[in-house]
């Protein structure tokens, strides 16, 4: 007897769980609900921001008329005879890069350049397939600042070091610090530093440090070391007491590639009747 009712004790309890089960699923189902429309709103805003995007996307109309455009003009100087079909292994990869960097100004002038250098059989040896890749990885700001080294060649540089008074030990507080990502006109001139670490990265440009550049009695360094954000980083370490602040003077150099990336994707003039 005791045995049965064991038995009917565990069925009851087995029901009790089986009929409570859907009493769990009501209790949950306005939160999944929620969940549910929480992703479709997100979904939804998703479509809004990333609509633009496609826009942006250049389709081949868009890249016939540029390089009619753009890259006729850059090659007007060049006589026809000289002109040639471009190396499909350069070409292609940079017209597909324009697929989605064309919108942007900055970044689609040295695919112009390229294309025209490709074309121009005086210069089609230069156009090397692996600047399709560093182009893709530059930013606008990065693109303009090449642009302004390839005329100016080698710039000063500093890097801030907060040092301690008592001890030789120190950190650095600021570095690769240019006045070029401002001359060159970036939109985010205070990623100068960020900027050129990655072009020095895509070997385009080199660091050399502790080197001081000289112009007869100039001092090249002085407008650079002028800067307000200089002289409060300068302040902000000497108010400490017990340290002191140096200024480590260096320059920018354009590499043997960045030399070659210039010429064919940076420079104008470069398609002329001589040669």
């Amino acid at each position: 007897m005791s045995e049965d009712h064991n038995l009917k004790d565990a069925a009851e309890a087995v029901r009790g769980i089986v009929e409570a089960v859907p009493i769990y699923q009501d209790a949950l189902q306005p939160a999944a609900k929620e969940v549910g429309t929480a992703l479709q709103t997100v979904a939804k805003t998703l479509h809004v921001l990333l609509a633009p995007v496609g826009g942006l996307v250049w389709g081949y109309e868009k890249m016939r008329v540029f390089v009619s455009e753009r890259v006729a003009e850059k090659l007007k100087d060049a006589p026809n005879a000289r002109l040639r079909s471009p190396e499909p292994h350069v070409a292609g990869p940079a017209l597909e890069a324009l697929k989605y960097t064309g919108y942007q100004d900055h970044l689609r002038e040295p695919y112009a350049g390229l294309l025209a250098t490709a074309i121009d059989s005086k210069t089609a040896h230069v156009a090397q397939p692996c600047f399709v890749e560093i182009i893709k990885q530059m930013s606008p700001d990065e693109a303009l600042i090449m642009r302004s080294l390839a005329s100016a060649g080698i710039r000063p540089i500093i890097d801030v070091r907060k040092e301690s008074k008592s001890e030789n030990l120190g950190i650095w507080v600021l570095r690769h610090f240019s006045l070029v990502p401002f001359e060159a006109g970036c939109k985010h001139p205070d990623l100068g530093g960020t900027y050129l670490i990655n072009l020095e990265r895509l070997g385009l440009i080199e660091f050399r440090e502790n080197y001081t550049l000289k112009f007869g009695p100039d001092d090249l360094y002085k407008t650079t070391k002028e800067r307000p954000e200089i002289q409060q980083i300068v302040a902000e370490i000497a108010g400490t007491g017990n340290h002191k602040p140096t200024i480590n003077s260096g320059a920018i150099i354009i590499t043997k590639l960045g030399e070659q990336f210039c010429f064919a994707c940076i420079l104008e003039g470069t398609h002329t009747r001589e040669g």
